[in-house]
């Protein structure tokens, strides 16, 4: 079963923070797990991308899990997982398909730069774009292929950070980090380098990759490379920050979104 949560994460009930499920939820989560778990080739070309950042027995922190696609290849590759999603219905999936497997931690949380609470804005009709970020609302209003988008709600979050996450279940082989523009405030809470990581980003937010590649460069000294969407296929080319900072805003618009993975050097 899951561990017991941080010693600073509130212990309520997390379903009782969000009493009333929006219209379409449920719906919108059969959706997710119909287009995330139901493509074999997908799951395939995903286990061979992580193999090169992840081994059997290595800890993994899944962060902004959804309903937890990632999870079930982290552990395909025989790695523990410790997984956060603030979102009930999300969370109320992730039990019922992970909830019984001893190497996976389910924390119903987000996380950034310190312990506490923070506003999570709801798409209840597509729950994978919720965020925390208004910035990240304010990017998506009118911009091309984000048209009819809309945060209909708003709920209250426990928050914790990547050190206290570190400083309760350990260092992580690698983190993967997909919460819709809130990526630069997650790895502010984070003063040590952690050996590979990825963070997504979309080209109406260059500037959060900017942001969280200084962050990365003050932590060590990491390499660079890039997926683009869900191809999970890097360049091959890995690179400096600036490099990849270029790389990106090169991007045309209809590129839409990626992840950029980073390890150290060695």
């Amino acid at each position: 079963m899951s561990q017991s949560p941080p010693e600073n994460m509130p212990m309520s009930d997390p379903d009782t923070l969000c009493p009333v499920r929006p219209p379409g939820t449920a719906r919108a989560i059969g959706r997710s797990l119909h287009v995330y778990y139901g493509d074999r080739e997908r799951a395939a070309e995903m286990d061979a991308l992580y193999a090169g950042f992840v081994g059997s027995g290595d800890l993994v922190f899944d962060i902004g899990a959804h309903v937890g696609d990632r999870i079930a290849s982290f552990r395909r590759l025989g790695a523990k997982v410790v997984a956060l999603e603030p979102q009930p219905g999300a969370m109320r999936a992730l039990r019922l398909i992970h909830g019984r497997d001893a190497d996976v931690t389910l924390l119903r949380a987000a996380v950034g730069p310190q312990p506490g609470e923070i506003t999570l804005h709801v798409n209840s009709a597509n729950p994978t774009v919720s965020t925390a970020s208004s910035e990240f609302l304010e990017a998506a209003a009118g911009a091309p292929g984000w048209e009819g988008q809309t945060w209909d709600h708003m709920i209250t979050v426990p928050l914790v950070s990547l050190d206290s996450l570190i400083a309760q279940y350990g260092m992580p082989a690698f983190a993967k980090v997909d919460v819709e523009g809130f990526e630069a405030a997650v790895l502010a809470g984070l003063s040590q380098p952690l050996p590979a990581l990825s963070f997504e980003f979309t080209t109406i937010q260059r500037g959060i990759v900017h942001d969280c590649l200084a962050q990365l460069a003050r932590l060590g000294d990491y390499r660079f490379d890039f997926a683009l969407g869900e191809s999970q296929m890097l360049t091959g080319t890995w690179q400096d920050a600036d490099s990849l900072a270029a790389t990106i805003d090169a991007l045309p618009a209809q590129a839409n979104s990626g992840d950029v993975y980073a390890r150290l050097r060695q």
